[in-house]
């Protein structure tokens, strides 16, 4: 099974988005999937329903801050290697799906609760959200 068809099911078992898609990734880091459950667990639903980046670009932010970022305040060149990863991720993501935002790639607004309400009825990201997942982390194995 590929890391994105593992994500998917990481999704379809109930995890976010964000959780899923770094999931796949913390053996590569020597990471333990709980803890970064745990972590990645606020940054789904465009961070806790907050109406921002989608959860699966988050979770693939923080591989690619895994695999690039730096340890040190003066290490400007992995700072700059970093956002410009980053800035390539999010463009080639955008670019297939026209948006980063949540709201935009859902069409709701998960932050206002009868949207919200709405969006779990029309069950939208049981529908549109495996597809991010998958290709977040397909786009992120690209660049890490």
């Amino acid at each position: 099974m590929t890391k994105a068809e593992e994500a998917v099911v990481l999704f379809q078992q109930g995890f976010n988005c964000a959780q899923a898609v770094l999931s796949v990734f913390a053996p590569d880091f020597d990471l333990d999937r709980d803890m970064v459950r745990r972590i990645s667990q606020g940054f789904g639903a465009g961070i806790g329903r907050s109406d921002n980046i989608c959860g699966s670009l988050s979770g693939a932010i923080m591989v690619i801050g895994l695999r690039y970022g730096g340890i040190r305040p003066d290490d400007t060149a992995a700072k700059e290697k970093t956002y410009a990863v980053v800035a390539e991720f999010l463009w080639d993501f955008k670019t297939l799906h026209g948006s980063v935002a949540c709201t935009d790639l859902l069409g709701y607004n998960l932050s206002d609760p009868k949207q919200f309400a709405d969006a779990k009825t029309h069950q939208v990201a049981k529908e549109l959200c495996p597809a991010f997942v998958r290709d977040a982390v397909k786009l992120v194995e690209k660049v890490v």
